[in-house]
């Protein structure tokens, strides 16, 4: 038995190949779309899926205005951030937030479920959010893909 054909392949920089994809989160549950968007920048659905390196695609998200939340999360659900400063905790709701800048709910909602270290610092550059369906990646000519594909 030749043992040298069953050698692991290990992905690096340059032999990773990164798509542009093109993601309409309208009617789409916060949640779901940022896990498979999330799933899409890490690399995961690849092959060659090596967890130290960026192996993931660049992902363009369009329509963000446009997803639901279930239950009551339009309601109830807030970001708190803290400044550092005694009484620097400020809290807002995502119905606001939705409201002034709906690009945010999407970061924050990715962001959270990328490695919270360097490699996760990186890998959030490869997200490019947009209100509406009008973006500035068409030059890269991103293909766009159905989320209800991916498992």
């Amino acid at each position: 038995m030749d043992t040298l054909s069953y050698k692991t392949i290990s992905a690096n920089k340059e032999t990773v190949n990164k798509e542009w994809l093109l993601v309409d989160a309208e009617n789409e549950t916060l949640g779901r779309l940022a896990s498979k968007v999330a799933k899409l920048i890490r690399g995961k659905h690849k092959t060659n899926f090596t967890p130290h390196v960026d192996c993931g695609d660049n992902v363009v998200v369009i329509n963000a205005e446009k997803i639901r939340l279930s239950g009551n999360k339009m309601d109830d659900k807030s970001y708190i951030s803290h400044s550092g400063y005694p009484g620097g905790q400020k809290e807002v709701s995502v119905k606001s937030l939705l409201a002034k800048k709906p690009e945010a709910v999407v970061e924050k909602a990715v962001k959270g479920m990328l490695p919270k270290n360097k490699l996760g610092a990186k890998l959030f550059n490869n997200l490019f959010v947009y209100a509406g369906a009008a973006h500035k990646q068409e030059a890269q000519k991103p293909k766009a893909i159905n989320l209800n594909d991916i498992k």
